[in-house]
Parts: C-alpha cells; sequence; structure tokens
C-alpha cells in the first residue's frame, strides 16, 4: 500500500513540473480578407467613373477610359498582355535567307515606334517568363542585330494586314499599304486566349506545368508556322524531350530549351517582334481602397492569388470587396463543364477554394491556407 501511494506521488509530481504542450486550431481557416466579394458588370467608362470614388476597389479588365491621367488614388498592376508577330507567306521570299533578311528589316521599323503598352522585343521569352534569365544574352543579341538594321531601306510597296488594334495602330504609323490578303501580318496575339486551351484547372493543380515557360509559350506561336519539315520534326522531338522531363539535370534542361527557341525563330516564317503590357487598376485610397495586392505575371489580377490577399484598409479582416468585370457570365455554372469564361474562372477560382492554386510568377502551386500551430509551454 505504501509503495503504491509513493508511485502515485511521484508520477503527480511528474506531471505537475513536466513541461505541457497544447494546439490550439481555429475551427475554420479563412481563406479571403473580405466576407464578401461582389462581381459587377461595368465598361470601361463606368470603371473610369466608379475606381476613383471606390464604388468598385479593382477593375478585372481593360484599361478603364480615363479622360486623362488616372487620380492620385487609383495605381495599377502590370502583366503580359499580349504578343506581335509578324508572319510572312509562303511566296514572299525566295528562300530562307531572303525571307529572314525581309522580315527582320520590316520588324526592325517598329524599334523606335513608341504606342502606349507596346514594347519592341524581338524573342519570344520577355521578363514576364520565369526562363528570361536563360535567354538573356540571346535576346541582347536580338535586340543589337534589329538595332543595327537600316530601316530606311524598307520597301513600303509591301502590303501589310493587320490582325488586332496594336497592329493597326503600328501598320497607321509606319505607313505601310494595308491589304487584307497581303504577303505579310502582323498580328496581335492575346496571352491570355493563347493559353486558354491549354490550361486544366483541377483542385488548383494547372496543367501543364511549365505554363509561364517562355519556351512554350514560343512553341505555341512558332510552330505550326514552320515550312521546313525536317526542322519541324527536330522541333517536336526537343518539345517532347522537354514536356517529358528527359533532361538529365537542369543544364542539360536549360540547353534543350535554348536550342528549341532557337530553333523556332530560325526560318522567320512566323518573328515575334514586341510585347504589350496589360494595367489592370484599383483603388489605393487610404480608407476607402484597398492593398496587399498580388497578382499573377500573365494574368494579372484576374487569378485566384489576388482574391485571397486583397484586403481592404477600412477593415483589419473581412468588410465588403466590389469588383468591376467588363461582361458577364456567358458558360455554365457548374465545375464540370463550365465555368470557362473569363468571369466564370474568377468567380470559380473563389468558389471551387481548391486546397492550391497557381503560384503568380512559375508554374508551381501555393497552399491555400497555412495553418500555424501555438505550443504553450507551463
Amino acid at each position: 500500500m505504501k509503495s503504491i501511494v509513493i508511485g502515485t506521488l511521484l508520477v503527480s509530481l511528474f506531471i505537475l513540473f513536466t513541461p505541457v504542450r497544447a494546439g490550439h486550431e481555429l475551427p475554420i481557416y479563412p481563406s479571403f480578407y473580405p466576407q464578401e466579394i461582389r462581381i459587377v458588370t461595368v465598361d470601361a467608362r463606368e470603371a473610369a467613373a466608379q475606381l476613383p470614388k471606390a464604388a468598385i476597389h479593382a477593375y478585372i479588365g481593360p484599361e478603364p477610359a480615363f479622360d486623362s491621367s488616372p487620380p492620385d488614388n487609383v495605381r495599377f498592376v502590370e502583366s503580359l498582355g499580349s504578343y506581335l508577330v509578324l508572319s510572312l507567306a509562303p511566296d514572299a521570299a525566295k528562300d530562307r535567307d531572303s525571307r529572314c533578311t525581309l522580315a527582320r528589316t520590316l520588324a526592325s521599323t517598329l524599334v523606335t515606334k513608341a504606342l502606349p503598352g507596346f514594347r519592341f522585343h524581338p524573342y519570344p521569352i520577355t521578363p514576364f517568363h520565369e526562363d528570361y534569365l536563360y535567354h538573356f544574352d540571346l535576346i541582347e543579341a536580338a535586340k543589337a542585330e534589329y538595332q543595327a538594321l537600316a530601316a530606311d531601306s524598307i520597301d513600303r510597296s509591301l502590303s501589310v494586314h493587320p490582325q488586332g488594334k496594336l497592329a493597326t495602330r503600328l501598320v497607321q504609323a509606319v505607313a505601310w499599304p494595308v491589304e487584307e490578303k497581303g504577303k505579310v501580318a502582323l498580328e496581335e496575339v492575346d496571352v491570355r486566349a493563347l493559353l486558354t486551351t491549354q490550361t486544366l484547372s483541377l483542385n488548383g493543380w494547372i496543367n501543364p506545368p511549365w505554363i509561364k515557360q517562355g519556351w512554350f509559350h514560343a512553341y505555341l506561336l512558332l510552330a505550326d508556322a514552320i515550312s521546313e519539315p525536317a526542322r519541324r520534326r527536330a522541333v517536336d522531338a526537343l518539345y517532347q524531350r522537354l514536356i517529358r522531363g528527359q533532361a538529365e539535370g537542369k543544364e542539360e534542361q536549360v540547353n534543350i530549351e535554348r536550342k528549341l527557341v532557337s530553333q523556332l525563330v530560325e526560318g522567320c516564317e512566323r518573328t515575334v517582334v514586341g510585347y504589350t503590357v496589360r494595367r489592370e487598376y484599383y483603388n489605393a485610397d487610404f480608407s476607402a481602397g484597398v492593398e496587399n495586392i498580388a497578382f499573377d505575371s500573365h494574368t494579372g489580377l484576374h487569378a485566384p492569388i489576388f482574391l485571397r490577399t486583397v484586403k481592404l484598409k477600412d477593415f483589419p479582416w473581412n468588410g465588403w470587396l466590389r469588383l468591376g468585370v467588363p461582361t458577364p457570365p456567358s458558360a455554365a455554372w457548374n465545375p464540370v463543364g463550365g465555368f470557362t469564361d473569363p468571369t466564370g474562372r474568377l468567380i470559380w477560382s473563389a468558389l471551387g477554394d481548391a486546397a492550391l492554386f497557381p503560384a503568380p510568377y512559375n508554374g508551381g502551386w501555393l497552399v491555400n491556407r497555412v495553418v500555424d500551430y501555438l505550443f504553450i509551454h507551463r
């Protein structure tokens, strides 16, 4: 009996003086700062009027139609908007060398053309791509080559078919003759439209994982225009090695990517001559605006990370967030075959509340919720 009492006393003393760790968790882990997100359809003119007074906190769409410069309390984020691509018909030149000379001469006239949002960049990989630095030397060499060309030697009798608003403005600025079925086409290719058919979101996973890689964009833009069968086979072989992960190490992978892009551009059937920057605006007023803005390098504010980071300045937590979009939902409202239109995808990126969502600057994923455990020592 005495030993039982002593044993009980020792156990009690051990429990009393031993540090205790207790985990305290919230029953619900919030995924958003606002308690309500309201999405309304407004055009660019209405957005310009509503943004300064915080009737909408952000406009996820084209640039609002401000009468002059935006007010001081309205700011913007920048993302990759579109590519400007020069295409030559098969009969525009007699061989590859003459075709490349023609393409470079035509493109060199755009070096000094300053239009809002347009940046001359004669390479398919831009600063908005994850692999930009892997191609930096090739990019600088291409820029130097185009800038050294004599733009005044262009044959302005050659007709050009512009496709897109930016292409039309540039053709007018250069004073090229316009012909719908000309041998030369200058086309604006929207990045979101280029990638929409290549993406599939399922519980936050975005397919393919190389969606933000410049070499992948280059393949989508240029591969189908290759006129030489042998070069097309070589390009496809390199592409397959990349998407199948057959490179042995990072060094070989980068070398394959560089070789792929070099073979894509060397025929000059299609030439990327620049890109545009998309600006999307939000209200940053001291009290009525929003802060903590995160955005995607290719889709801007039209991204799950924006909805999960944006915070109203009036509230330390919760509040009513109002977003403007240019078009109403048009696709079916179901998670299997619906939400395929831009507004629908934005809505589903909130309603789906996936465990993972796309990272803003690369092809990886981010955790939707991060749980912190609090340990209490006694």
